[in-house]
């Protein structure tokens, strides 16, 4: 009797292996970049998602030809949570083109392929498809600045991609821009028909404080415009702690955090009761005290109490969340919840928060 028990035991362990790893699901599998400019690089974004149950490491990408540069997320993916893989294409010939991207990861299968399609032309004429925002007769390849995660050391830049499709020279001009943005247009000036770029750069040394931020700029689309709804590009980041001044040592002994529920449905609950409470735990990992330095509610309806900021060793502090139905109709933000400590390994931790009364 012990052979067969022994073997179902290995069975089970099998099982248990084979549905505890990472997976690996883009946004997309083929991007289409449409027309593309002769000698005017072009680059694609796809969106990541780890949907497995361990972290996902994206371990190497080599596109199919010297023509297309890749880059991705180096850190593992945890599960749940999303990288991104930029691929840029510099066309070396006119016609149109197929490019493969093969994609390697520690999930299964280990190897698979992205697609890139487009046209290279001499002059584009069609920007709907490259350029999709459209504010009066400017066209802009993006409608949002979304900085994600950033350290105080880096100062990131996202170049906004203009059309001018008016019959007019333009100056393309961001206005209310927050001291820790600032705008360079590359040319200053477009012809009727002509692109150019915005380039925004984010100085993380005047964001006055860690954490989740958002806000507003609004594109001059003629010479006086003024701010309006339909001119408004939003800006999103999240400033993280800075560890950058933290020995071999210190990092090796310090703190870590982890949640005990990274998503949290309370529908159910507030199908009957106006106010909904859900608990989280938060444990600290690591072999020194943790410190939780922020905590964030990004949505209106969220209201966050923390038992306890400091967390020792081994040990956990409750996480309350009370989800509000009447504010649910609010305008607001994300229905998340933003944890930041002073954890290197896991400095941000975000709780997704579904409340469908």
């Amino acid at each position: 009797m012990k052979r067969p028990l022994i073997t179902l035991a290995l069975l089970a362990l099998a099982a248990t292996a084979a549905m505890a790893q990472a997976r690996f699901t883009s946004n997309t599998e083929r991007h289409d970049l449409g027309q593309v400019e002769w000698k005017h690089p072009a680059t694609a974004e796809y969106t990541i998602t780890n949907t497995g149950t361990e972290p996902l490491v994206l371990t190497n990408v080599e596109p199919d030809c010297a023509c297309t540069v890749a880059r991705w997320t180096q850190t593992p993916i945890a599960p749940g949570e999303k990288g991104t893989l930029s691929v840029t294409f510099d066309a070396e010939a006119l016609g149109t083109f197929h490019k493969a991207i093969a994609v390697y990861t520690n999930a299964q299968p280990h190897l698979l392929y992205l697609y890139l399609t487009g046209q290279v032309v001499r002059e584009v004429r069609d920007f709907s498809r490259t350029h999709p925002v459209q504010m009066g007769r400017v066209r802009l390849d993006k409608g949002a600045f979304r900085f994600g995660d950033v350290t105080p050391a880096a100062n990131p830049v996202i170049r906004l991609s203009v059309v001018n499709e008016s019959d007019q020279p333009y100056r393309p001009v961001l206005m209310h821009l927050p001291s820790y943005l600032s705008t360079v247009a590359e040319p200053p000036t477009l012809q009727p028909g002509e692109s150019g770029f915005l380039s925004v750069t984010l100085h993380t040394d005047k964001v006055h404080f860690a954490g989740e931020q958002e806000t507003t700029v609004y594109l001059s689309r003629f010479m006086g415009d003024k701010v309006e709804g339909d001119n408004r590009i939003p800006v999103s980041l999240c400033l993280l702690p800075d560890f950058s001044g933290m020995t071999a040592t210190q990092l090796q002994n310090a703190p870590d955090a982890q949640l005990s529920a990274t998503a949290v449905d309370v529908s159910a609950l507030l199908a009957k009761k106006k106010k909904a409470v859900q608990d989280v735990l938060l444990t600290n990992t690591g072999r020194t005290e943790l410190t939780v330095l922020r905590i964030q509610s990004l949505h209106p309806a969220i209201a966050v109490d923390l038992k306890s900021s400091k967390v020792q060793a081994g040990q956990s502090a409750r996480l309350r969340l009370t989800v509000s139905r009447k504010h649910l109709h609010r305008q607001g933000g994300k229905m998340q919840v933003i944890v930041l400590t002073d954890s290197p390994q896991h400095p941000k931790l975000v709780i997704d928060v579904k409340a469908e009364p």
